[in-house]
């Protein structure tokens, strides 16, 4: 992903690329108003998904980045990126969350109702999309939604091999057979096929999923800094196909401009350099067994909910350990 920079970088090239990079975007009304929408607070908040959709992806992508060929969307990653006063914080959401997913109507088209239920917090994007989503993240925290990002299977890996791979340092190595990852312990350069592995495999931490989202955060940081770096936005041979890779494969908010994703990647970067926070929802029960006998993530009540009013009045975010 790219900082504030390429949006500077695109002004300087000049006016009709900032415009060629504009339409690029893809928008989607996400942030439709529903009955009991929480009211917006302070600062500005994201919701950042990744999906694991495989638009664009032939047959042979499928085979060569170990993604299956399930059909539709589901998510593959969720986060909430708060940018405020007091320091912004990048807060992941486990995608087995137990939640109540609001009612909405029936995407297949037969234009019934589906009452609200408990489930993970997966299934309403696999049934919604992004607008539920977002609906069942916001009803769910209290938090408002100002802005939406959303990134496939196909896009993800085009940003990173766009600017040339990611650099990374694995503390040991890894080899999983499920996401085709085989990497040894140190220092190194990820393409675009071996960064998908690294964020989407989980087998090889103790804690599963909640491992997978450190390495996620880590990961986003490091593609942050590498995007924004002076030989990638004044090389053009690196510059604009980042910008196609990127823009042309995100799904957005209908109000989200250029500006507004300068200031989400720049917020980022300044969180995998410190100036911010990286957190986890905070977790009462990892292995929650649901009604159904399906075992979900439990959040802590009392700690979400100081998170939770920390992002909606822009205050200080409390330790969640």
């Amino acid at each position: 992903m790219a900082a504030l920079s390429l949006v500077g970088a695109l002004l300087v090239t000049g006016v009709g690329t900032y415009f060629w990079a504009d339409s690029k975007l893809n928008h989607e009304n996400v942030l439709a108003p529903y009955d009991g929408r929480p009211a917006a607070g302070k600062g500005t908040n994201w919701l950042i998904v990744g999906s694991d959709s495989r638009q664009g992806l032939t047959d042979a992508d499928e085979t060569a980045l170990h993604t299956g060929s399930a059909q539709g969307k589901r998510s593959d990653s969720m986060m909430i990126l708060h940018i405020g006063d007091h320091g912004n914080t990048l807060m992941s959401i486990p995608r087995d969350s137990w939640v109540q997913i609001p009612a909405h109507l029936d995407t297949s088209g037969s234009g019934k109702t589906i009452k609200a239920t408990d489930s993970k917090i997966n299934a309403s994007f696999a049934n919604g999309g992004g607008r539920l989503l977002v609906q069942t993240v916001e009803t769910r925290t209290g938090i408002h939604i100002d802005h939406y990002a959303e990134i496939g299977f196909a896009g993800f890996v085009g940003i990173v091999d766009s600017v040339g791979g990611v650099d990374m340092c694995i503390d040991q190595a890894v080899k999983d057979r499920d996401s085709g990852l085989d990497l040894k312990a140190g220092c190194q350069t990820l393409s675009g096929t071996q960064s998908l592995a690294f964020v989407r495999q989980r087998h090889q931490m103790a804690d599963q999923d909640l491992g997978r989202m450190r390495n996620q955060q880590k990961f986003l940081g490091a593609l942050a800094k590498q995007a924004a770096s002076p030989a990638t936005l004044l090389n053009p041979f690196t510059f604009y196909p980042m910008v196609s890779s990127s823009l042309g494969t995100l799904i957005v908010d209908n109000d989200t401009g250029l500006t507004d994703l300068g200031s989400m990647f720049l917020a980022m970067k300044s969180v995998s350099g410190g100036g911010g926070k990286s957190i986890t929802v905070p977790i009462g029960n990892a292995n929650y067994r649901t009604p159904t006998g399906e075992s979900a993530v439990k959040w802590d009540a009392a700690k979400s909910q100081a998170v939770f009013d920390a992002f909606k009045n822009d205050t200080a975010v409390p330790d969640t350990k």
